[in-house]
């Protein structure tokens, strides 16, 4: 079916772009701070091809436009772009174009390529430059041209700025400024400029409210030797809040200064900037007259590894996590065929349970509760216009978490409803072996992500199985469900700095299978890097599990576990009872011993 509203802006567009001289036009999933998730005031490409995935770029030319987007959201995008005339670019397939490759060969000698420079980060641009450096290019990128004919755009956010107590943040702003200095002495930078949104509020011990789910504020800072300044939105602060910055020696100054401040500064100096954060205006801005030095936001890896205060807090939160998640779990189960039960009911349903739970802030992301077909949508998201209606038999897939004053969860689990095929049975089996396997693991010190993800891929990869994304992220205190610089991902990137894992760092283990309109399956816990013993080989290290809820046993064929893979599932099935037993009614208490098969003599012996 004909999307003719998107037809209609993208014709708009394409008559701007004709008046100002611009041949191709990009728009970015972004805000001026590089966040994955944005506030609506951001979400421009989404308005102009009706996308709505966290990671997209959509080129506009006068004969077309393509979307770029990774694999979580390939069925996803078939389906939104569905009659807009947006062409759908699958990155990493076979014969798919990068962005930089088809600008390439599409842009002729002397045009001219648009974005706003403000949304795009300064490592994009810089790939643009040298994919078209012998193209005599023009590259304009001080104006927001998408941004200005969008009719009726939502406000830019300014929600309240509140201050983290240091008992529960663990680390007072003037020790995290002192760190961030000795990186930036070792760097031999003698400034520092952040616009990293979760970084500033870690470094500041403030939370915000401008973006869905992510308590953080539009913000930006540029710290010397000597002074601290942040860039803020005035009217966000309070008089008890201005206050606590001004006591812990910031200067503040306003949002839309940072410009005409980096501009002003002297000559010759030298600043770090990221440039995967900081965008390519600022970082244009700060090149026109100090030499920037090229290093990752020395935040991002003291954020990345939680002090005791957070670690202690987070293991408390988890529990309580699971609890609610656990006691949803036995609503579904115990409910389904019995009263009508949806994929947005029973999203409802858990973020009631979470909400009754004192630290409760806020959801950590949209919940993304998705019945049978839905599931093989890696971030599928129902609607009121679009939602199944959960029917006893097949699977539901709920992938949710929680942000609390004490800890961010994300937690996911696959629960069974009825029947289900043997290929179902395959699957899901496969995923919680490689998730358990994953929890089991140890090593040596210095081991990346990389290093360690075939854990989680190795049975799935002997199937010929495999899903189209890391198989964790690490998750933040209070902050962005999705941080770095630590991941589990398999896939060498160019130019991705590898971080290897420290004690303290978490990460999530999210392995999963998706089939297109049959069903997906993801098992996900969090897990906390620790150190082992240490001997003449080296530090090892292995993981410690935040997440207690049950894996379903329904789903379980034991044919497709290993004999280890068989005792840390039934291993951790014990260990969810004993934790989370506690804290439910004696009915649901009831239910999780069966649901965990704590009794089961096939727990205690071999497998035949």
């Amino acid at each position: 079916m004909e999307n003719t509203v998107i037809k209609e802006r993208l014709e708009a567009l394409r008559g701007r772009l004709r008046q100002e001289g611009i041949d191709y036009y990009l728009i970015p999933t972004a805000d001026f701070h590089n966040s994955e998730y944005v506030n609506a005031h951001f979400t421009v490409r989404e308005h102009y091809c009706g996308f709505t995935g966290s990671n997209g770029t959509l080129a506009v030319w006068q004969d077309g436009a393509a979307l770029w987007t990774d694999g979580r959201y390939f069925i996803q995008a078939e389906h939104e772009l569905e009659g807009t005339g947006v062409e759908l670019m699958r990155m990493q397939q076979e014969g798919v174009p990068t962005i930089e490759e088809f600008l390439k060969r599409e842009m002729k000698q002397g045009q001219t390529l648009g974005f706003d420079g403000r949304v795009v980060p300064a490592s994009e641009g810089m790939r643009y430059e040298k994919a078209l450096q012998d193209r005599e290019i023009r590259f304009a990128y001080d104006r927001d041209i998408a941004g200005e004919l969008w009719e009726d755009r939502p406000p830019l956010p300014a929600g309240p700025v509140t201050v983290l107590p240091e008992e529960v943040a663990g680390r007072g702003t003037k020790d995290k400024l002192a760190d961030v200095r000795e990186v930036l002495k070792r760097e031999g930078a003698g400034s520092f400029l952040l616009s990293k949104l979760d970084d500033l509020m870690w470094l500041f011990n403030i939370r915000g409210c401008d973006v869905e789910c992510n308590p953080v504020a539009l913000s930006y800072a540029y710290i010397t030797e000597t002074e601290n300044h942040l860039f803020i939105q005035e009217k966000a602060l309070s008089p008890e809040t201005r206050a606590d910055l001004i006591g812990k020696q910031v200067t503040l100054h306003p949002y839309e200064s940072v410009v005409d401040f980096l501009k002003a500064q002297p000559q010759g100096g030298a600043v770090l900037a990221d440039r995967r954060q900081v965008s390519y205006a600022l970082y244009k801005a700060v090149g026109e007259r100090q030499r920037l030095v090229e290093a990752s936001n020395p935040t991002e890896r003291l954020k990345a590894v939680k002090n005791p205060v957070e670690l202690a807090n987070m293991e408390k939160i988890y529990l309580k996590d699971s609890v609610a998640l656990t006691k949803f779990i036995f609503w579904v189960k115990t409910n389904i065929g019995k009263i009508e039960i949806t994929e947005i009911s029973a999203a409802d349903h858990l973020e009631q349970l979470r909400r009754a739970i004192p630290e409760f802030l806020d959801l950590s992301f949209p919940t993304i509760s998705a019945y049978g077909p839905n599931a093989a949508m890696m971030h599928y998201e129902p609607t009121a216009e679009n939602h199944a209606v959960c029917k006893p038999e097949g699977m539901l897939l709920v992938d949710s978490g929680g942000q609390y004053m004490g800890g961010t969860t994300d937690v996911t689990r696959t629960i069974v409803l009825g029947p289900v095929t043997e290929e179902q049975k395959m699957h899901y089996t496969l995923v919680a072996g490689a998730m358990l396997q994953m929890s089991a693991a140890r090593w040596l010190y210095g081991c990346t992500g990389r290093n360690l993800d075939i854990l989680a891929r190795q049975r799935l990869w002997n199937a010929g199985l495999d899903y189209r994304c890391g198989t964790g992220h690490g998750v933040g205190y209070i902050l962005n469900v999705h941080e770095g610089p630590q991941s589990l991902r398999w896939q060498y990137v160019k130019g991705l700095e590898e971080t290897p894992f420290e004690e303290g760092m978490d990460v999530t283990n999210e392995p999963g299978v998706y089939v297109q309109d049959s069903h997906g399956i993801r098992i996900e816990n969090v897990m906390v890097a620790k150190n082992d013993v240490k001997n003449e080989y080296g530090q090892f290290m292995h993981f410690e599990t935040l997440t207690w809820a049950p894996i379903d046993m329904d789903a379980i064929d034991e044919k497709y576990l290993t004999e280890e893979q068989r005792v840390l599932l039934y291993g951790y099935q014990k260990q969810v009872y004993e934790k989370v037993s506690p804290y439910l009614t004696p009915e649901e208490a009831q239910w999780l011993r069966g649901e965990t098969r704590v009794d089961s003599t096939v727990a205690l012996n071999p497998a035949k």
